[in-house]
């Protein structure tokens, strides 16, 4: 959620079923904004992500949604402390196949693992279980296209939108 852009998140929200009252997706929507603040915080944090191809396919909220999400991928991925990378759907396995997950270090150095899963979510906060979800993203990472590889890739779905 933190690279999407308004308009995408919106239709994102707006998908779930059972459908969400118009209230809830707002909030939603201004809660997911509110958080890409992260990418201004002095000093800047690194933040990696690696992203289905799938998901960069799928047209949601049509051409110009689809156009400004692909471009604000872009936007972040060319920042000095950022990495995107993307998981090629011809992969026939990979370690995100469980699922997505979320790793934060707080300010304290303390890491959790955040799984969201339908309308279940959990924050892990016990070393055994973040320390194999870390396992994972770096098994994930080795897995997928490189960086570079993957803003060329994300910059040639938007010349082909």
């Amino acid at each position: 959620g933190l690279l999407q852009v308004e308009e995408y998140a919106r239709v994102v929200f707006e998908m779930w079923r059972p459908l969400l009252p118009e209230d809830t997706v707002n909030q939603r929507v201004a809660a997911r904004l509110a958080r890409q603040e992260l990418f201004s915080r002095t000093p800047m944090p690194t933040i990696s992500f690696v992203i289905e191809e799938s998901t960069l396919r799928r047209p949601l909220g049509g051409s110009a949604v689809m156009r400004a999400q692909l471009e604000q991928i872009l936007l972040y991925g060319h920042q000095r402390n950022v990495e995107i990378q993307v998981m090629p759907t011809d992969r026939r396995q990979h370690a995100g196949m469980g699922g997505p997950f979320t790793l934060l270090e707080t300010g304290k150095a303390q890491r959790i693992a955040y799984v969201e899963v339908n309308e279940h979510s959990h924050l892990y906060s016990e070393r055994p279980v973040v320390r194999g979800y870390e396992e994972r993203y770096g098994i994930l990472r080795a897995q997928g296209l490189t960086p570079s590889e993957s803003l060329a890739f994300v910059q040639k779905l938007l010349g082909d939108l």
